[in-house]
């Protein structure tokens, strides 16, 4: 009877009497939310802010409330657990297609293809029954070691802000909740429920938190995900300042704080500081298995008895819950979701599409590439254990088990089928069969010394007219994988020196790096192309055979700097990272010296030449920026400014180039960044077309935190303007003033 009356779109006047006013669709939503909160008891509001399992948390079924169930993401829909375990539930529905990680997608520099990514993981997790996606993230990448790095967005404020916004509006047209992660300052992996970072108010608002902003007050997420590390000596789940001043009342924010899965560790900071929903704590009753454990989390009978006792009333209690309310009647209770689908044609579309978007043409010295160019057919010679490494198995919290991953050599091998592709390992880096009860597809075992394969694939490539190494990284531990920071900025498993073989017998190599982090390439002057292929997905032997092929054009860019060398970036270079035990050995205090200076902030101050500079990425056609021009040489705080460039397509082939609007300050009471992203918009050319690409800003894009005032401030005086199409190319450039 509920279901039928909640659907009804229009009541009588007798049947508006007799139905609860929570249940009537045509009554505002807060008006809703404030009847159901007045029908429940102590008990039920209690229940509804934590969780009854892994990934779940009751709802009011006295009322007609269902069950609100949670899944990781933020790449796809992860595979069932177990209800009290992390082990897989051995459901045979709930394989999924896997996205790009969200790296690649911030390479797209294409908030079309965020959108499009929110759109199609919503349809996934609609046919899942998924009320909300643990995802996506949008912590800063700060050092290249960062093991959790590939789950973000990059280094950038205003980039990863750009592309957050429309995957949660994408996401949540379908009636799924985003849960933004981790806020904030969750820059490392290692020891990270003892990190307390230090760091100055000014990077803290200007660096690490645009992008959560940004999802909170444009793309008005519904759920926002705690971070484990502390702030300020508060875990960051419970954090005073980051929930309930910045988060709460400055940004007005209206949906749910979620723990991090065990980020919660004081009933009272819980109860006062800005937690509303507690999921994954570890207590004694849960891992023992004790009856009704999840009664024993701090937000549950702790919780009950300190209101019962008298040292709590119901006002703290009562805010959860109304948020708690809100984000049900946005996804449970809302009868206007529309149908999912898993698995479909269009999602590994998407999926492809992203990927190929997103993929990063580094260098294409002698123009090696696309292969097509050469006579054929060719003799390929596939060579790196990441040619056959399922990526989508392992990494931590997002790893998937997927119905397909195409592989990269059975992606070259269906591209290039006229010619002789032939395969070497190479190395070994990982044998493992398995994570978390799905297994990796194709047997990664291996008998074979180091030397012996290495001399294998010496002698193959002497054969070969193209070598495509397929190295990097994978999602093993101290790798790109949650729990754990690398360990060294070089590639793992000897993979330098196998290049340097390789290359020695046959210099016409393409090095493919596989990985969410930059890595050393000590051999890069003697590898004529290089390509970063990142965690793409499902479709990722297709995406990266069709940019290798020059069946697509690629035209990601780089959203992080690509260090020469560790000590090029700021967190190493001051040996900030990875902070400084007290003397307790329980909180290790990681002080930010670098401040604002981050990547290529950092890089243009220091004047350090990156390896590969931030926004950086070739294409197969080249590209011409004419002359620079604004709507007005002045422009008040009040006023936004226009500016409007010419790129034409000079080359044979139509591609894609991502135009890239810097502002510098060029007078300031305060030290600023040489130069920092403030637009950018990527535009699609045939071979010869011109188009004129418009760049638009306002106050924000000058202003700076003042941290004296805790505002931000626009300086009178002069700015300007660079324009290009990379960090390191900005070929056009104009002055104004602001007035």
């Amino acid at each position: 009877m509920i279901a039928t009356v909640a659907g009804l779109v229009s009541l009588s006047p007798l049947q508006a009497q007799v139905i609860p006013v929570y249940l009537d669709e045509t009554k505002p939503v807060e008006q809703r939310i404030d009847d159901a909160l007045s029908r429940m008891t102590l008990e039920e509001k209690i229940a509804v802010i934590h969780a009854q399992s892994k990934f779940s948390s009751p709802g009011v079924k006295r009322l007609g409330f269902p069950d609100f169930w949670t899944d990781d993401g933020p790449h796809g829909v992860r595979p069932d657990v177990l209800w009290d375990e992390w082990e897989q539930a051995g459901q045979s529905n709930d394989s999924c297609v896997a996205f790009p990680a969200l790296t690649c997608l911030a390479a797209t520099w294409n908030p079309g293809m965020a959108r499009l990514y929110g759109e199609n993981l919503g349809e996934e997790a609609l046919y899942r029954d998924k009320d909300m996606i643990l995802g996506p993230g949008v912590n800063i990448y700060r050092t290249p070691l960062g093991g959790r790095n590939f789950e973000y967005m990059g280094e950038d404020p205003w980039l990863a802000s750009r592309m957050v916004v429309p995957y949660i509006q994408g996401l949540q047209s379908k009636g799924v909740a985003a849960c933004v992660k981790h806020y904030a300052l969750n820059n490392d992996e290692e020891y990270r429920h003892q990190v307390n970072v230090v760091v100055s108010d000014r990077a803290l608002h200007e660096i690490y938190l645009p992008a959560f902003k940004a999802a909170v007050t444009e793309a008005g997420t519904w759920g926002i995900m705690g971070a484990y590390n502390l702030y300020k000596n508060q875990h960051n789940c419970h954090n005073d300042i980051m929930l309930n001043q910045i988060l709460k009342r400055d940004w007005q924010y209206d949906g749910v704080v979620v723990s991090d899965w065990g980020g919660c560790h004081d009933t009272d900071e819980a109860i006062t500081n800005g937690l509303d929903m507690e999921f994954g704590s570890w207590t004694d009753g849960l891992t023992m298995g004790k009856t009704n454990a999840y009664d024993l989390y701090y937000m549950a009978d702790a919780y009950k008895q300190r209101i019962k006792e008298g040292k709590y009333t119901t006002r703290e209690l009562d805010d959860k819950v109304r948020r708690v309310l809100r984000l049900f009647f946005r996804t449970t209770m809302n009868r206007q979701k529309p149908f999912g689908f898993l698995c479909s044609e269009s999602h590994y579309e998407a999926a492809l599409r992203i990927a190929q978007e997103g993929i990063v043409l580094l260098k294409n010295e002698g123009n090696l590439l696309p292969l097509t160019s050469h006579l054929s057919p060719l003799k390929i010679l596939v060579v790196g254990e990441n040619a056959i490494k399922m990526m989508t198995v392992g990494g931590g919290s997002s790893s998937l088990k997927v119905q397909r991953e195409i592989l990269p050599l059975d992606g070259i091998r269906e591209r290039f089928k006229d010619c002789e592709v032939d395969f070497a390992r190479g190395y070994v880096g990982d044998t493992v069969q398995s994570y978390n009860g799905v297994t990796v597809g194709r047997s990664l075992y291996e008998t074979r010394s180091a030397a012996e394969l290495t001399a294998e694939a010496v002698e193959k490539a002497r054969q070969a007219d193209v070598i495509i190494f397929f190295g990097g990284l994978n999602k093993s531990d101290h790798q790109d994988c949650e729990g754990h920071d690398r360990q060294e900025f070089g590639l793992p498993y000897g993979q330098d020196q196998l290049i340097e073989a390789l290359v020695k017998a046959n210099p016409r190599l393409v090095y493919v790096n596989i990985s969410g982090n930059a890595v050393a390439m000590p051999w890069l002057a003697k590898v004529p192309a290089v390509v970063q292929g990142w965690f793409i997905g499902s479709e990722s032997g297709e995406a990266l055979a069709s940019v290798l092929s020059g069946d697509v054009n690629p035209s990601g860019k780089l959203p992080f700097t690509w260090h020469q060398n560790l000590g090029d970036c700021g967190a190493h270079a001051l040996n900030t990272y990875p902070g400084t035990w007290r003397e307790d050995y329980k909180i290790i205090d990681e002080e930010y010296k670098e401040g604002i200076y981050v990547g290529y902030r950092w890089t243009d101050k220091q004047k350090i030449k990156p390896l590969f500079a931030f926004g950086h990425g070739l294409s197969y056609t080249t590209f011409k920026l004419g002359k620079l021009s604004a709507d007005k040489a002045q422009m008040t705080v009040d006023d936004r400014m226009t500016f409007t460039i010419n790129v034409t397509n000079t080359g044979q082939l139509a591609g894609a180039e991502t135009v890239q609007l810097y502002i510098s300050d060029k007078v300031a009471s305060v030290d600023r960044p040489v130069k920092e992203l403030k637009a950018f918009q990527k535009v699609f050319l045939q071979p010869g077309e011109s188009r004129d690409v418009t760049l638009t800003i306002g106050r924000d894009a000058l202003s700076f935190y003042d941290e004296a005032t805790h505002a931000w401030v626009a300086e009178p005086g002069t700015f300007e303007a660079l324009v290009g199409t990379a960090s390191d190319q900005l070929t056009a450039k104009c002055s104004f003033e602001l007035k």
